[in-house]
């Protein structure tokens, strides 16, 4: 139906490492996904450049009673990002946002505790973050992870999506010091028509390719030479561009 798409998370994952070679195997560079269905891309991407995985929490904020619009999102730390003209059009009152935040805060706590358990945190700042999910679609959720990154002083915000709506690129790359999304399609529509497989990412899934991922960063850090003290290059020309092999 579409002259592209991505296989699934992990492919597209794959194809985003190869668009994001600068950062591989730099010390000071971690990778954050939104989960759910972020932690498999940046799975995959962590696996592919040698780099540390952990998620960060963020959570829609849907119209009520038209939940798929997103009127802004919530991060863990508790920021809000909202979508004025979402707001206006929909009329949805102050009270209301802030009854969805408490109902999506809760949802965000749980996430913590079963995901990260006592495992600690990434921590952001004076590193370079790469930030990734499966796609945007209005870019509500990004910008509010973006804008909480921000909070923690980060030496460089790079997102990278398999992709997204024009609109939402144009917002988050106004934000950030570099994005990487190879499909920008002029009619999005959504997210999920941009995979052959785009079955839902359950907390179990995400749970062992965290671990998983903890695991492999410390074997690397055990072996002889690891963490080079050298910067990442400049990001390479050309990085939003497509790949031939998804051509169908």
């Amino acid at each position: 139906m579409f002259d592209q798409s991505f296989d699934n998370r992990r492919q597209a994952g794959e194809f985003l490492a190869t668009q994001l070679t600068h950062y591989a195997d730099h010390p000071d560079t971690i990778v954050l996904a939104l989960p759910r269905g972020g932690v498999p891309v940046g799975f995959a991407i962590a696996q592919e450049l040698h780099l540390p995985l952990d998620v960060f929490l963020v959570r829609k904020l849907g119209v009520p009673g038209h939940e798929e619009y997103a009127m802004g999102a919530i991060t863990g730390s508790g920021l809000y990002v909202l979508r004025d003209d979402m707001v206006a059009v929909s009329g949805v009152e102050r009270q209301v946002i802030e009854e969805a935040g408490r109902r999506e805060m809760n949802e965000l706590h749980r996430r913590e505790e079963l995901y990260r358990h006592d495992r600690p945190m990434l921590q952001p700042q004076d590193k370079t973050v790469i930030l990734v999910d499966d796609g945007m679609a209005t870019g509500s959720s990004m910008l509010a992870a973006v804008r909480a990154l921000h909070v923690s002083h980060p030496a460089r915000i790079a997102v990278a999506v398999p992709v997204g709506s024009p609109d939402a690129c144009a917002i988050i790359e106004k934000e950030v010091d570099e994005l990487v999304c190879p499909l920008k399609p002029e009619y999005f529509r959504a997210v999920s028509l941009w995979y052959h497989d785009f079955a839902q990412t359950s907390d179990d899934e995400v749970r062992h390719l965290l671990q998983q991922a903890a695991t492999e960063h410390a074997a690397r850090q055990a072996m002889p030479g690891a963490a080079p003290d050298n910067p990442p290059p400049a990001p390479q020309q050309g990085t939003n561009g497509t790949n031939p092999h998804h051509q169908r």
